[in-house]
């Protein structure tokens, strides 16, 4: 694969796409799984009390329910992920791999 066929697959609108799709997805996700997590450590640092108050007296600590929903919104986003790239990003993954493929052969244009 020589330099042309390099830029000419950089500028296809069909890989431009992808990668956008691809990068929006996952820094959307990662961000949304940072922010939870750090802001579930800005609780621990700065109202544990609240994190060791119980459930109307209960054994409890509402620290524990937000810790496992923490774990559990990491297998939803994993999920989410797994979903949106299975049903919908795999089938722009195929369209631009063929152009790729066109472009790599010299059977594609611009």
């Amino acid at each position: 694969m020589d330099g042309q066929q390099v830029e000419r697959i950089l500028h296809n609108p069909k890989f431009k796409e992808m990668v956008a799709k691809k990068r929006n997805l996952s820094w959307t996700l990662t961000a949304i799984m940072l922010i939870v997590y750090v802001g579930f450590m800005l609780l621990v640092g700065y109202n544990k009390e609240f994190l060791m108050s119980s459930f109307d007296g209960g054994v409890t600590t509402w620290g524990i329910p937000l810790g496992l929903g923490i774990i559990v919104l990491s297998f939803v986003l994993s999920g989410i992920y797994s979903f949106i790239a299975n049903n919908f990003l795999d089938k722009l993954t195929q369209e631009a791999m063929r152009e790729v493929e066109a472009i790599t052969h010299d059977k594609g244009a611009n």
